[in-house]
């Protein structure tokens, strides 16, 4: 009797502990949003996946936070590239009190979004908006990880004068902040540059039928078009061009067309040839852990490669890189060290301006040879 009452208390410790054990582990939600539906789902995805990238290796170092045992978990919402859906998504993540929020995708989205973040007071790291309008009203709660407009719309500007000597340009944009904003930005430092600026045509991110800007254009025989807007436009674009006899002519935009997709978009079309397209970062190639990092997301997520996956996958460890040096997830507590931050990722020494731009962002340009992707620079 008295072995069997000995067993039992011993196993009632076991059990015991095994319950403590359990209740030490804490679920940690970081948010994640981008169009998961729609035209752009393919970079929503792609964004995605480096943020599951990311929570999967962080669970696998068994993170410890004020003494309890971290389990992180992906809160993923889909804003459709709408900036209304963009709040919305943004106001939910706020309600479920997620500890930090990646994201989102389009300047247009992001920007009404950083209001609502700011608001209820959860921080956000952007690793593919931008345009520079976003940290503008200066939230403690807003970072960005890549370089913005300022860099990608002069980078082509310069490259189309100093490289390619092109003297007269046109000008076509979506009319969203993303695309409008880097328009503006090749635009004015084009111009500065002595490049003829001889016709402006806009679109809209929904549009697949381009001849009427497109003839336009060609009446004004331009040397280059510079598109400000994503790829499920431009590659329609590319192949009207072809057809309107528009095969000379060089085609330039922002990382919204900088696509692997946009080969396919463009369905063979020869003016692919003819695209000049810059991203803010580091070539793959070039990244401090670029190809290691990117040959487990191909064996992770086959054929699903963008752009901005990497950025999503360091803005995740950002986030816990932040909580882990305040040891505490709550946001109130690690804000001040997110400004503080120096980490090694994937994509660079991540360090921020006291505005939650990049510090020293770096900016790759990529042209297309036999339908594949190739840094310039």
């Amino acid at each position: 009797m008295q072995v069997k009452l000995k067993l039992t208390v011993a196993a009632a410790m076991a059990v015991g502990a095994g319950l403590a054990v359990a209740q030490d582990v804490q679920v940690i939600k970081i948010g994640h949003v981008a169009p998961i539906s729609g035209a752009q789902a393919h970079y929503g995805k792609d964004n995605e996946n480096g943020v599951r990238m990311a929570i999967e290796d962080l669970n696998a170092q068994n993170v410890v936070i004020a003494g309890k045992k971290i389990k992180f978990e992906i809160q993923a919402e889909d804003d459709a590239a709408d900036p209304k859906q963009g709040t919305a998504a943004a106001q939910k993540l706020c309600d479920a009190k997620v500890a930090g929020v990646v994201g989102h995708l389009n300047s247009g989205t992001t920007i009404p979004a950083s209001k609502v973040y700011n608001d209820c007071g959860i921080p956000h790291i952007t690793g593919a908006a931008t345009n520079p309008n976003l940290t503008k009203p200066g939230y403690k709660t807003t970072y960005r990880i890549i370089a913005n407009d300022n860099a990608l719309g002069a980078g082509l500007a310069y490259y189309a004068a100093d490289a390619l000597k092109l003297k007269k340009v046109a000008i076509i944009d979506d009319r969203t902040a993303y695309g409008q904003g880097v328009a503006d930005v090749f635009k004015k430092t084009a111009a500065s540059k002595g490049i003829q600026i001889v016709d402006e045509q806009f679109t809209t991110d929904k549009a697949t039928d381009f001849m009427a800007i497109l003839t336009a254009i060609k009446a004004k025989a331009p040397d280059g078009i510079f598109y400000g807007g994503m790829d499920p436009q431009a590659g329609p674009m590319l192949r009207q061009m072809e057809q309107l006899g528009l095969s000379n002519v060089k085609f330039f935009g922002g990382d919204g067309i900088c696509t692997s997709e946009i080969a396919k978009l463009a369905g063979g079309a020869k003016t692919l040839e003819n695209v000049v397209c810059a991203e803010g970062g580091a070539s793959l190639q070039k990244m401090p852990g670029g190809a290691a990092w990117k040959a487990r997301y191909d064996a992770k997520y086959p054929g699903q490669f963008q752009v901005y996956s990497p950025y999503t996958y360091d803005a995740t460890f950002v986030l816990v890189d932040a909580m882990k040096r305040a040891n505490s997830w709550d946001p109130k507590v690690y804000i001040p060290k997110l400004a503080e931050t120096n980490f090694k990722g994937v994509t660079a020494n991540i360090a921020f301006e006291p505005n939650g731009e990049l510090k020293n962002p770096a900016m790759t340009l990529y042209v297309y040879k036999d339908g594949k992707k190739s840094p310039l620079n």
